[in-house]
Formats: C-alpha cells, structure tokens, sequence
C-alpha cells in the first residue's frame, strides 16, 4: 500500500506518444491530489559515449542537456494541465526498465506511453511498457494517445486474486471521475483451475452459465458497498475475454485488468488476456498487481 505522500510518476523520453502520457499523469495526479515525477532514464553514461556538447557545438547541445530538456518540456506541459499539482523532475542514470521498476516500487500509479522512440516505436506496444506492466510493484496506466474525458471505465473480472485488486481500482477510478463502472466477465467452456485439474466429459451449459453468473455478481458484491455512489452494470459475455474487453474499451475511458489471471497459466507475470488487451484496447489500461505478500506480515 503505497503513502499518502506517493507520487504518480510518469516515464518521458521526448516522443509525443510520452507528452500523452505527461498530460494524462497530470490529471491522475490532480485526481488523487498527489505529486507528480517526471523521469528520464538515462543511460548514456553506462554506456561510456561524451555527455556534453560536441566541440564547436552550441552549450545546450550534447545529450545531457537533451535529456534535461526532455524533462523540463514534461514538467511545464504538466503545469499546464494540471497546475494545482506539485511536478518534479529528474533525469535518472539507468536503463529504462530498471529506473522505473525501482520508481515504482515509491509510486502510487506509474504512467507509460503506449510506444517510445528508437526503432521499434512502430509496434502495437512497446517492450518497456509491456515489461513494466508485468513487473512494476505499483498499478501501471499505460497511456494510447490522448486520453478520453468521457466513458465508463471497465473491469475485467475472473475471479482470481488479481481481478479482485483490479476491480477495487477500478471502483476507485469510476468513483473519481463520477462514471459508469461496467464489470465483465467471459466465460467460454469449464476450464481447468491448474495443473492436474480433472473435468467432466458431459456438464450441464446452463449451470455452468450459472456459476459464472455468481462469480461476477461475488465479485462486485465485495466492493459495492464501498462505492454505494457508483453504478454498476454487469456483463456476462459467452466468448473470448481479451476480445470482451477490447470491445468495450471502444466507447471506455479506462479499461482496468489484473496483471494474472486464474487458471493454469496463472502464475505467468502477465497474462495472455492483459497482454492482449494491453495491445489492443481503444483506450487507455491499467494493469493493477495482487498485493505483494511481506514475510511476517
């Protein structure tokens, strides 16, 4: 559970899908009446190359006042969206994944671009974002574009300790930015809970719709009482759930899902359904973690 005082922190690297990003972070900050960080990772100096400006080249040339300015440009774009938060900056010495794994781990909401700079920008998702959404010890929004201002915000939910953390975000969320909250389970056929699992060769459909029905309806029981304020609309859906989601994310402002899911493949870092609606959705996600386990606690 991240302190009152943690900041949302947002990863910036000079490409306009980042300044998405900034502007979204800034208004999640203004959300949670938090600060906001802008971070640089800067990992130039590991790699041994001259920092400062070539000979004969301008002062605020080189790639250290490069990546100062990178920041600089964040943190005012920030300001002027959200200008009753407080923004920082810093440019930080490190590779990307590294800096901000150890940023989240003081974070209250790490804030990525969907796609950075370099050569792979092209792809539906960059790797630092996937990796961060796998890893990062702190909900992770990764940001497509500008973010929309109207919508409910979507749940994905299955049942597993993931998705309850998941839907407790997202009530918080809806509950935020006074929306809709539209909770959505998939179910295709029973699937077995983990290795060894023995299933029926005959079940009765209608009841296993039945079961599947309880398992949503549960899972918004746990929290509705806590957000009395928030409607809700439940959505049973016979088919994938990756592909549930991302056709509600057509008319979201948010869609948020687990990192990991129930199942055999469960203790994967990120699941097959957030790993594809990650790539796919319409809108902006949030990966939300279980809560990490602390011996002793």
């Amino acid at each position: 559970m991240s302190s009152n005082n943690a900041p949302v922190v947002v990863g910036v690297d000079g490409s306009e899908t980042a300044l998405h990003a900034v502007r979204a972070a800034a208004r999640e900050a203004a959300y949670r009446q938090r600060p906001l960080r802008v971070v640089h990772a800067f990992i130039w100096p590991l790699m041994r190359v001259p920092l400062g400006p070539a000979p004969g080249a301008p002062a605020d040339a080189g790639l250290r006042n490069q990546a100062e300015q990178f920041v600089a440009d964040a943190v005012a774009e920030a300001t002027k969206i959200a200008p009753e938060v407080s923004v920082t900056g810093a440019v930080v010495h490190g590779a990307a994944p590294a800096v901000m794994l150890a940023e989240a781990d003081n974070a209250a909401l790490l804030v990525l671009g969907s796609r950075g700079l370099g050569g792979f920008a092209g792809l539906l998702l960059g790797s630092v974002a996937v990796q961060l959404s796998a890893r990062a010890s702190c909900p992770v929004l990764v940001v497509r574009g500008e973010q929309r201002a109207d919508g409910p915000v979507v749940v994905g939910v299955d049942g597993s300790p993931a998705s309850d953390e998941a839907i407790g975000f997202a009530f918080e969320e809806a509950a935020r930015r006074d929306t809709e909250l539209v909770a959505v389970h998939s179910w295709l056929y029973p699937a077995p809970a983990g290795p060894g699992d023995i299933l029926p060769l005959v079940y009765d459909l209608d009841a296993f719709r039945e079961q599947e029905e309880q398992v949503l309806a549960d899972a918004v029981a746990r929290w509705s009482p806590r957000y009395p304020k928030v409607p809700v609309r439940q959505l049973l859906v016979r088919g994938s759930p990756a592909r549930a989601l991302v056709e509600q994310s057509r008319d979201a402002q948010l869609v948020v899902v687990g990192a990991r899911g129930r199942g055999a493949l469960a203790g994967l870092l990120l699941g097959s359904v957030s790993h594809a609606v990650l790539h796919h959705a319409d809108t902006a996600v949030v990966v939300v973690r279980e809560p990490r386990t602390v011996e002793g606690s």
